[in-house]
């Protein structure tokens, strides 16, 4: 099939959208994915890229054509709806552009987040009828109103009413969390164009480099946090259960990551006296989180207590399951039955940082074969639900049927 990818974010760029775009290529499609320039996270654009260098390129095959963005900056409120309509405006003319030249099967949106990026995609469904198929991993405008701090009502109920054209407009919604069904269905009559489409974890962390060079750990019982360090994931909470802990020496606190909660993580630390049980290692790529995993005696995932929150499952735990590793978990949802679904670990309501300490300091009296037994569990699980070659072998189904019935 000739498959289109409309996504903001791309290789170099650490995203889904980099496994989904080689893994069909490498199955024989031919892939177009349309971005931005990159500069995610730090908001600059990336060494190598610019208005005119590197727009088009070919990866692994894939064709990449990479569309005029303003750059996010610091991720200011306003600085992101620039960044994100400023992508939609001039990926929708490169769109209108590359529909005249060529004649696509199928339009798969990557939506982490903005909504916004669905409209190069609206475009050429209207123009050539291409299908469009709508992952969505972030729900709008819920996402606006609780990780942006958007309470405008006019605001939210303008981005409702996209909302609802995007998912009236798609030919199916895929989503990565069963929770998300509800959410879409209160907008609209879309159960019959929804489809499960889960996360996967990167093949650089399931079976990734675990020589890759690291900082020295800390020695004792290494409970690690790695990904996005934001509010969504509660650091507030994970401090506090830090700070009921600092007396036991033996348990590590291991933060691999950054975000804008990073300057409130540090300060925490200082003022709280927790250097020598929380250690704050920074960003590494993807390729060296296999390494890390390898290191840490249990996982941890956390979410705020949100009602969009509950309906989500976390990429990272997926990663963490890849790497067969024991979990706890301090959320509510799907994600928490996920967790105790796959028996893997243990899990405590979101926000209870009471609960968080005493079960870390039960799991770190489990034995070592408990814990292998957790590990092995979290992998079996992975396997069954989210490895990479099992997801796009169902995308390629659910594509297959869909050109069937045209």
């Amino acid at each position: 099939m000739k498959i289109l990818i409309v996504t903001q974010y791309f290789f170099p760029e650490n995203f889904k959208s980099n496994d989904l775009a080689f893994e069909l290529q490498k199955r024989g499609h031919e892939v177009t994915v349309l971005t931005g320039i990159p500069n995610y996270p730090e908001g600059k654009i990336f060494e190598g890229y610019g208005i005119f260098k590197s727009r088009s390129q070919v990866m692994k095959g894939v064709k990449v054509k990479r569309a005029f963005l303003i750059p996010r900056g610091n991720g200011g409120g306003v600085r992101l709806l620039i960044n994100y309509y400023s992508f939609a405006l001039f990926a929708s003319i490169k769109a209108f552009f590359m529909g005249l030249n060529k004649k696509y099967d199928a339009i798969i949106v990557h939506e982490p987040s903005p909504i916004m990026q669905y409209y190069p995609a609206y475009l050429l469904n209207k123009i050539w009828k291409t299908p469009v198929y709508f992952w969505v991993m972030d729900l709008w405008p819920e996402s606006l109103a609780v990780a942006g701090g958007i309470s405008n009502k006019f605001v939210l109920s303008y981005f409702t009413r996209v909302v609802v054209k995007f998912y009236t407009n798609a030919e199916k919604i895929l989503i990565t969390s069963k929770g998300f069904r509800e959410s879409i269905n209160n907008k609209g009559n879309f159960n019959e164009k929804i489809v499960y489409f889960p996360n996967w974890a990167e093949d650089s962390i399931s079976e990734g480099n675990k020589d890759f060079p690291l900082p020295e750990l800390p020695i004792g019982f290494k409970v690690m946090f790695a990904g996005n360090i934001g509010e969504a994931q509660d650091l507030d909470s994970i401090m506090q259960a830090a700070l009921q802990l600092r007396s036991d020496k033996n348990i590590k606190f291991v933060i691999v990551g950054d975000g804008r909660k990073m300057s409130f993580v540090k300060s925490f630390i200082a003022e709280n006296d927790l250097s020598e049980t929380v250690f704050l290692l920074g960003r590494y790529p993807v390729e060296a989180m296999s390494s890390f995993f390898e290191k840490a005696d249990v996982m941890l995932v956390t979410l705020k207590n949100d009602p969009i929150f509950n309906l989500t499952v976390p990429a990272k735990l997926q990663a963490y399951m890849s790497a067969s590793k024991p979990i706890i978990g301090m959320l509510n949802g799907e994600g928490a039955a996920n967790i105790l679904e796959a028996n893997c670990g243990f899990t405590v309501s979101a926000g209870d940082y009471d609960s968080l300490a005493k079960t870390i300091i039960k799991i770190s009296k489990l034995s070592e074969d408990v814990l292998e037994e957790l590990g092995n569990s979290s992998r079996l699980y992975y396997e069954r639900n989210f490895r990479l070659s099992n997801c796009i072998s169902n995308l390629e189904l659910i594509l297959q049927q869909n050109q069937q019935n045209l």
